[in-house]
């Protein structure tokens, strides 16, 4: 008990919260085993590098990312960008070993909390829908984090299922899908002929 005591005090910096003030252990014993999707935020510009040593740790993590035309002077080249810079997703137990291999790469700064010191896990469907977007290559852009909107279901074509929030901007609908432990989502032009309310 006195080693976990140590590991809750030492790692408290990482989830955010002082270990002076921490009423309870950050670990629940309840569901540890049972993964779930967890924001990781990283450091600036490591979210590759950290993507990479998590993979090679054998840690099921998801680094969404689109391809933007880079121009120099000389040439034009397909660069890959992280859609939510300064963040990836991992796919972890909620117990002690599990988490702080994540803390233990180089490159992580911490796990997201809406309670200081309980990492906050993301619904397995926002992650799912988040997948199939990247996957498609259709043109992804960030999109501010939204409250408020209809709920909609895409029901046409080769993103039928994906769910989001439909906004109007423009003349164009589009499709909003938030990841909401961030406050953050991505936005895709649609027909909202394409989609059905939940």
């Amino acid at each position: 008990m006195e080693r976990f005591k140590f590991v809750v005090i030492r790692y408290a910096r990482f989830f955010g919260a002082s270990p002076l003030r921490m009423t309870k252990p950050i670990m629940e014993h309840t569901n540890t085993l049972t993964p779930h999707w967890y924001a990781v935020h990283t450091r600036s510009r490591h979210e590759f590098y950290v993507y990479e040593k998590l993979k090679l740790k054998g840690v099921e993590a998801f680094l969404p990312a689109v391809e933007r035309l880079r121009k120099w002077k000389d040439r034009k080249k397909l660069i890959e960008f992280p859609l939510f810079p300064g963040y990836i997703f991992v796919h972890i137990a909620k117990d002690s070993q599990s988490m702080l291999s994540v803390l233990k790469v180089k490159g992580v700064v911490r796990l997201l909390c809406t309670i200081p010191g309980e990492p906050a896990p993301i619904p397995d469907e926002q992650i799912a829908s988040l997948q199939r977007l990247v996957q498609n290559k259709e043109a992804l852009d960030p999109y501010p984090y939204l409250n408020e909107g209809q709920r909609v279901r895409i029901i046409k074509g080769p993103l039928i299922g994906v769910e989001g929030i439909l906004v109007e901007k423009l003349d164009k609908h589009i499709l909003v899908l938030s990841v909401d432990v961030l406050r953050q989502g991505v936005a895709l032009t649609i027909t909202a002929s394409d989609v059905e309310k939940i």
